[in-house]
């Protein structure tokens, strides 16, 4: 049975085959069908009274944090802005500061170090799942749950379960995502290569691209949680995702022998050189660098880097670039065909608002949460949209090709760092970073995370 992203990407494809058959574009009810925006006209108060018995504007600040600062973001902080700019011009008094900020700052430092205090920025991008469910315990995030069903957009979502917290929503997805292998189909066309069904394929496939001179696959490793991708996939495939949720509980612990074999897995793709030289000295952004230069034949990334991948930094590689999930692991105790897709990056808003700012944060989620604004992600950034959309027409290629992945996997899951501790999560990190280094054997790296996990455990 198909759930969550998987299943939105059927019904995305679905929908998509449908409308390119009736030369359909936006349907009867345009940016209003699915996006939760209302009937008001454009400049409509944001409390929706009348025009003659609304009150006096009143002088309303909102500070908003993104991570949007790389050369790759342009687009998505460009949509970002165009609506805060329509939420301020729709309601004369307020302002609304940007201040852009690097992610992973903003999400292992210093947004933890303001929960702490009690003063976060008003509205935040914040991770759904284990980050969320510690700021919500602390009681740092505002109830969404009125508002949206106010504004009639709850059920507009794809899927709200890692921003919700015992039955009330406490933080907003502006975008999904899967997790899998993009390939150069041009090198795999002149090597011969087709796609690997099976770890051991794979493991047969990427000898083939080094006897070539060629990378398999690109990697930074820098950034600890680039390293934690492809591994996550590895390890769901051996263990199964039920198993992460049990090391919470303590059903189960990193160093059982399926957790060990699939650190062994990933120590099988270190040891025999099929990542990028140097990898722990590379940013994250020098991983999608080599990938287009031709450096590699493979990067295992999530759908974010889509954007990257069908622009001009592409260059020849524009248009032969695949998309597949990663193969099966015989014997593994995991969804064999699964795929890791969610929606865990979205908005959240400090609980320390005032009922004046509460209002106007209403009126930045009915700007931003619409169809035509999930449209422009879609198109423009190839974000997999968090909302449902009623047209699909003008999609890239390559995200059709995602979409058509996603739709074929049998079950999504979503990243380990959403279900353990994130001291836990970071330490996993660490232990990667020290098997790419060669430093330790899996067996070792299990057991330094697992006295993690228990430390974590002991605390809740």
């Amino acid at each position: 049975m198909k759930k969550g992203l998987t299943a939105a990407a059927a019904t995305l494809m679905s929908a998509a085959l449908l409308l390119s058959a009736c030369g359909s574009s936006n349907g009867a009810d345009g940016a209003n069908g699915n996006g939760g925006a209302t009937n008001e006209a454009p400049n409509a108060p944001a409390n929706g009274a009348d025009d003659a018995n609304a009150p006096a504007p009143k002088d309303v600040t909102l500070s908003l944090r993104h991570t949007q600062i790389k050369e790759t973001s342009k687009v998505r902080l460009k949509i970002l802005q165009d609506v805060v700019a329509k939420t301020m011009d729709e309601n004369p008094g307020l302002k609304i500061n940007l201040e852009g900020i690097d992610e992973v700052v903003n999400r292992d430092q210093k947004l933890k170090a303001e929960m702490a205090a009690g003063n976060p920025p008003d509205i935040f991008e914040v991770f759904g799942g284990a980050d969320l469910n510690l700021y919500v315990k602390a009681g740092r995030m505002l109830d969404l749950t009125p508002i949206i069903e106010e504004l009639g957009i709850k059920d507009k979502f794809a899927s709200l379960d890692e921003f919700t917290v015992d039955g009330k929503v406490y933080g907003l997805p502006f975008g999904g995502y899967s997790e899998g292998i993009f390939y150069n189909k041009k090198m795999f066309a002149d090597m011969g290569l087709s796609i690997p069904k099976t770890f051991d394929e794979l493991l047969t496939l990427a000898d083939a691209i080094k006897a070539k001179g060629k990378t398999p696959f690109a990697l930074a490793a820098k950034d600890a949680w680039v390293n934690g991708m492809l591994w996550n996939t590895v390890m769901e495939r051996r263990v199964g995702i039920k198993a992460f949720e049990g090391l919470v509980t303590g059903a189960a612990k990193w160093t059982d022998p399926d957790f060990v074999a699939g650190f062994a897995d990933y120590a099988k793709l270190v040891n025999r050189d099929y990542f990028t030289k140097g990898a722990l000295g590379l940013p994250y952004a020098e991983q999608g660098a080599r990938f287009l230069k031709g450096d590699a034949a493979m990067v295992f990334t999530g759908t974010w880097d889509a954007n990257r991948f069908t622009g001009d930094e592409a260059g020849d590689l524009k248009g032969n670039i695949g998309y597949f999930s990663f193969p099966a692991i015989p014997g593994g105790k995991g969804d064999q065909t699964s795929i890791n897709a969610s929606y865990s990056n979205g908005f959240g808003f400090s609980s320390n608002l005032t009922d004046d700012q509460k209002a106007m944060v209403k009126a930045f989620i009915r700007d931003f949460y619409t169809e035509e604004v999930q449209k422009r992600t879609l198109l423009e950034d190839k974000v997999l949209p968090s909302m449902k959309l009623s047209d699909l027409s003008g999609v890239d290629p390559l995200i059709s090709e995602v979409l058509q992945v996603m739709a074929g996997a049998s079950s999504s899951w979503k990243a380990f760092d959403a279900i353990v501790q994130p001291s836990v999560g970071a330490d996993v990190g660490v232990g990667l970073q020290e098997l790419i280094g060669k430093v330790k054997k899996p067996e070792d790296v299990a057991k330094e995370i697992q006295a993690s996990q228990e430390k974590a455990n002991a605390q809740k």
